[in-house]
């Protein structure tokens, strides 16, 4: 059981998922070019991948879905009304699109995928917990706020991919218009190192042994930065697990950041 982090932030994202005997993609937002070099980093090819989750529709978690699927017949798991807006955006995905009730869940290959709905800036933005016999992986970035619905489910996974988007100052410092400012810090936006340490913490608290922090904001945040943050809470709550963050392309840079064994 392990997260494998291909991409994260806003030039793409892309994340594999092993739990069970099911690999799963967690978004396809990088090309089919890289997402092969990735995969073969892995021992693994796309014909090896038992399925994809899309969390939303955002052109960096879907721009190289539509090559893959073209190539590849792989199902395609998301929330119901995600997936009825790639269906009107990729006719590749015809046959393909496993819709999941809000509030339900799918089962394959010994792995259980439960998404849960998250507040973001597109109706019905998801995060993902996989459960599976060794334990549970979350997957929860791109929200702006971490609500009671969003703790309940990722309580108890032994490894999470999270969201440290922006730290606050350096963004109310930064170039960003104000309209993109208030965007980043509405509560359908993205999410703080600040609110990011509350949530490992809480995780941690919850049986969390390793959180990846990801989809980092160039301009308005640092490994460094998002790394001593989430760091020092965990720290000031007695807490010792793993913690890693991820570059924007992560498998190129296995020293930084390797695998999450659970």
């Amino acid at each position: 059981m392990r997260i494998t982090v291909f991409a994260s932030g806003s030039t793409g994202n892309c994340a594999l998922a092993e739990a069970g005997g099911a690999r799963i993609l967690v978004d396809d937002g990088i090309s089919l070019r890289r997402l092969t070099g990735f995969l073969a980093g892995e021992g693994l090819g796309p014909d090896m991948l038992d399925g994809v989750f899309i969390t939303h529709e955002h052109s960096d978690h879907v721009s190289g879905l539509k090559t893959l699927l073209k190539r590849h017949a792989i199902p395609v798991f998301a929330l119901r009304p995600v997936a009825s807006r790639l269906a009107g955006m990729l006719p590749e995905a015809e046959g393909l699109l496993r819709p999941i009730q809000p509030g339900g869940f799918a089962d394959l290959r010994g792995a259980r995928l439960t998404p849960f709905e998250t507040l973001h800036d597109t109706p019905c933005s998801a995060g993902l917990r996989i459960d599976c016999a060794e334990g549970a992986l979350g997957f929860c970035t791109d929200l702006g706020a971490v609500t009671e619905l969003v703790r309940e489910a990722l309580a108890g996974v032994r490894c999470a991919l999270i969201e440290a988007n922006h730290d606050v100052q350096m963004l109310l410092d930064g170039p960003y218009p104000p309209l993109l400012k208030r965007r980043v810090l509405s509560e359908r936006g993205h999410l703080s190192n600040d609110d990011c340490a509350a949530l490992a913490v809480y995780l941690a608290e919850n049986g969390a042994e390793a959180i990846i922090l990801g989809h980092l904001s160039r301009e308005n945040n640092s490994p460094g930065r998002a790394l001593d943050t989430v760091g020092g809470a965990l720290s000031r709550a007695g807490l010792d697990i793993r913690l890693l963050a991820a570059p924007p392309l992560g498998a190129a840079s296995a020293a930084y950041l390797e695998r999450c064994p659970a």
